[in-house]
């Protein structure tokens, strides 16, 4: 059989978002009214693809840590459900929980 099977940006970025929130930290994702992105943005260039998420999380959580966490939950994820992996997965932290 011949043809082509793509997957979408917004398929992508929903993956992306559910790996995220699966790690402990995440309170979850922040959304751009500038860049017009829920939380996550997908965006490719000569066939790769690059995942940037916009996070939310939990005050007392150690950054570089759930940064990595994070990074490595993504790419695994998209490998599994999508069969190739992103170049790159950048984490932003743009908001710590309250204080408790």
């Amino acid at each position: 059989m011949e043809g082509q099977a793509s997957i979408s940006t917004e398929v992508l970025a929903r993956y992306a978002a559910d790996a995220a929130r699966e790690i402990d930290g995440v309170r979850g994702l922040v959304a751009s009214q500038l860049y017009r992105h829920r939380g996550v943005r997908v965006s490719g260039e000569d066939g790769a693809v690059s995942i940037e998420l916009h996070l939310d999380v939990d005050w007392g959580t150690r950054l570089p840590e759930l940064g990595r966490d994070v990074q490595l939950r993504v790419l695994d994820y998209l490998e599994r459900m999508t069969g190739s992996r992103p170049a790159a997965v950048n984490v932003v932290i743009d908001s710590v929980g309250p204080f408790q």
